[in-house]
This record gives C-alpha cells, structure tokens and sequence, in this order.
C-alpha cells in the first residue's frame, strides 16, 4: 500500500507543478478558444490541461518501475507498456484538438487506432464471466471488438460530462478511488497478481485527477480540454480491461469456494462492460442519451448540444457549485455501491444505504423546484422568495413606488449646485451669464459718465 501511496503524491504533484506552467505556455499559445452557446463559463479560459496530466502519468510510471514490489509488474508484463503507447496516441490527438480542432470522425477514428495499439500489446479481453454460465473464453475477434468498444465508450462518455469546471476530474477520481479499492481487495487479499496493473492504473489516475482539481475548481483557471478528458477516460478503460481481461476467476474460485460466487463476486467487474460502465454510469447515461437525442432530432451524434445533464442541473435552478457536488454524490453512490456489492452481494444493510442515499440525493436533486413558505412572523428574516404571494406583491408594489419618486425627482447636477447660484432665494434670481451682462451695461454706464 505504501508503494502505491508513494506513486499516487508523486503523480498528484507532478501534475499540480505543472499545471501553471501549462497555463502560462496555452495562453501563449493561444490555446483560448472563444465562448460558444453550450459554454457555461463567461471569460474564454486557456485548454491544454492534459498536458500536465499526461506528465502526471508519466512521472507515476516511472516512480512505480524503480520501486521494489510495483517494479515486478512491469516484468511480468506488458501492459503499463501499452497503457502508455495509447495514452500517447489519445493525448497527442488532444492536444491537437484544443489548439486547432479535429473532426469528430477522425477523433474516433484515432481512438479506435488506439484501442487497437493497446491490443496488440497485449492489454484486451480474454475472457468475461457470465452469471448463469460462468467463464466464457472470446476469440481473438471477439475480443478485439469488446477492448476497442469499451475504450471508445468510456473515452468520450468521460469527454461528454467535461463540461462544467472540475465536474470530469472530480467524477473520474471518484470512480477510481472505488476501482483501486475492488482492484486492491483482490490483488492483496487474494493474493493475485494479475490485478497488480489495474491497481497501479486507478492509483496513478487518482493521483492525475487530485493534482489537476485546485486549477480546475470552481473557477476554472484552466481546462483540460480533451486532451485529458479522452486521457483519463483511456486510462480509466485500461483498468477495467485489465481486471476484467487477465484476472482468471479461476484462480477468485479457490477463495470463494464456487464458479457460481466467483461470478457473483466479479460483479463489478463484468457489470461496466454491460453497462458500459459502473464506476462512470452517470457520464455513460449521459453519453446514451446524448446519441438518443441528437439522432431523433436529426443531428449528428457527435454534434455539440446543451442537453447534457449538467446542463440540465443548472435550467432546472442550480447553481454551478451545487450542480457539480450533486453529480459528485450520485457518482459516488453508483461506484461504492458496485464495490459494496462486490463484499457482500446479500446484505440487506447495503439495500437499505442505497435507498436511503438515494432519497437524499432526489431531495437535494429537486430542491430548487420546492419553495416552501415561511411563517406570517418570520417572512421578515427570510429572503423574498421564501415569503407568502401577498407580501412579495406588497414589497414590488412598494420598489416599484420607490423607483417612479426616484425618477420623478429632479437631479442636482454639479452645474446646478455650483454654478448656477443665482437660481437660489436670496441670490437675486439672475444666472451667471446675467450678473455678467448686469456688470458689463454698470461698467458701461460708469464709462459714459467719467467721459
């Protein structure tokens, strides 16, 4: 645990030293693209954000080869190798993206390439287990097929809900925080290596998310664009294939005592391939429902819209901040609920958590279209939308009053306070320019009568 602690602070602060750079040389670069109508921020706001992010990544695989356990697994095999190959294909078409824009079938047509380097370096799917069946072996096709389908699905399912300021971060950390604890249960206490690489992919993308989140907060100082959307979302899938794809179940047999438990046990890991994902369900929800909408309205499915359900949170009465923890809380309680699941499937404790955290996260969901009304005695210490209709009508009958005397009265000017003193009683009721010409005809009389 503490090698993997050590590769989750060093990545976190790789990433967060970075990342003012970054800033500095995307402004610089001119890596500020212009306001468009599905934007929610007010002030163009620098991109590049996955560079730091892929340095991040960087740094946390190097750190984990030169440690004495995390070492052994790039040994035994190849896949924080190909991890790496396809997060440098997906991070170059990124960084691209944000500095000059890429088409959206070339974006996915570089995706699948990339999936597909993956592949051939070993990191796919072997097999899935299948509740009912048990362990179903795929061909190489079949295989291929899944990888490349679940890479591509969760790459831009996590580019769809980047869109409000630290919402993708913040999502994506949660679901690998619950991956690294169900990818740690079984590689520690089962003993299995074959979860070593996943385990080290969720603590590294833990570590990229918590470095890049200060910079990223509400008010963004930076975006990661999708340079470090598609990242993350890469890194995020390579985990699940990971478990999913090497870890025979098997070897999860002799402690669970059945292929049947065994299935039962894998859940959470089977469960994001069919989803497509559990760890991410809101992002992919929103990515399903994105295609539904755009195609039933004749649009592309790639085309740019403000329908997500960010969006949604904030028409509905939300403000930014609260419509970021609320996706927050609703991820969290999908992916802890796999995991939870995951140690004991039949808890009737876990049931009624669940439920419980999900009337909460309804109420919180739907307060703003509840407006309750304070008491007649306490309308004056609550502010005006809590208040009965009649004393609301009676206070804007009331600024409506105060702002028609306000316009109604005559303004002082500078000029006629100081300037035109003549206009006050007392003063002799002539202007400047009447005292002026009153002098010039007394001076001209004085002048006639000395001649």
């Amino acid at each position: 645990m503490r090698e993997y602690l050590l590769t989750l602070f060093v990545t976190a602060a790789v990433t967060y030293l970075l990342t003012g750079p970054v800033r500095k040389f995307a402004i610089a670069a001119g890596a500020m693209p212009p306001i468009r109508d599905r934007d929610v921020h007010r002030e163009p706001t620098p991109r590049l954000g996955g560079i730091a992010m892929f340095g991040g990544l960087c740094a946390g695989m190097v750190t984990a080869a030169h440690l004495t356990n995390l070492g052994d697994t790039f040994t035994l095999t190849n896949e924080p190798r190909a991890l790496l190959s396809g997060a440098g294909l997906i991070w170059l078409l990124g960084v691209l993206d944000d500095k000059w824009g890429v088409d959206a079938l070339i974006k996915l047509g570089v995706q699948m390439i990339a999936a597909g380097v993956m592949v051939m370096q070993g990191l796919t799917i072997l097999w899935l287990p299948v509740p009912g069946v048990g362990t179903v072996a795929l061909t190489p096709i079949q295989s291929t097929l899944l990888t490349v389908a679940l890479v591509v699905i969760t790459i831009n399912a996590v580019n769809f809900v980047d869109g409000l300021d630290g919402l993708a971060a913040g999502m994506v950390c949660i679901a690998a925080v619950a991956f690294f604890m169900y990818a740690y249960r079984i590689w520690y206490g089962h003993g299995i290596e074959a979860a070593a690489p996943a385990t080290l992919f969720s603590a590294i993308l833990i570590g990229m998310c918590l470095g890049f989140l200060p910079h990223n907060i509400h008010p963004a100082r930076i975006f990661m664009g999708d340079s470090g959307s598609m990242l993350i979302g890469l890194v995020l899938a390579s985990g699940a294939i990971s478990i999913t794809g090497q870890v025979d179940p098997d070897a999860i047999t002799t402690f669970t005592g059945s292929t049947r438990n065994t299935v039962h046990f894998m859940v959470p890991v089977y469960m994001p391939l069919l989803l497509p994902l559990t760890m991410i369900a809101i992002p992919a929800t929103d990515l399903v429902l994105a295609v539904v909408r755009r195609t039933w309205n004749g649009q592309s499915p790639f085309a740019a819209d403000r329908g997500h359900l960010h969006h949604r949170l904030l028409e509905i009465g939300h403000s930014h901040s609260r419509a970021v923890l609320i996706m927050y809380f609703w991820a969290a309680l999908f992916a802890f609920s796999a995991v939870a699941f995951s140690v004991n499937s039949s808890s009737l404790t876990i049931v009624l958590v669940i439920v419980a955290l999900s009337a909460v996260g309804l109420v919180a969901l739907l307060l703003p279209r509840v407006r309750p009304r304070a008491p007649r005695w306490a309308e004056s210490f609550v502010p005006p939308r809590y208040r009965g209709r009649r004393r609301r009508l009676a206070a804007a009958a009331a600024a409506a009053e105060r702002e028609m005397r306000s316009a109604d009265r005559p303004a002082l000017h500078g000029s006629t306070a100081i300037g035109d003193r003549g206009l006050l009683p007392g003063r002799g009721g002539l202007t400047g320019d009447a005292r002026t010409g009153a002098r010039g005809e007394t001076r001209g009389s004085v002048d006639s009568t000395r001649v």
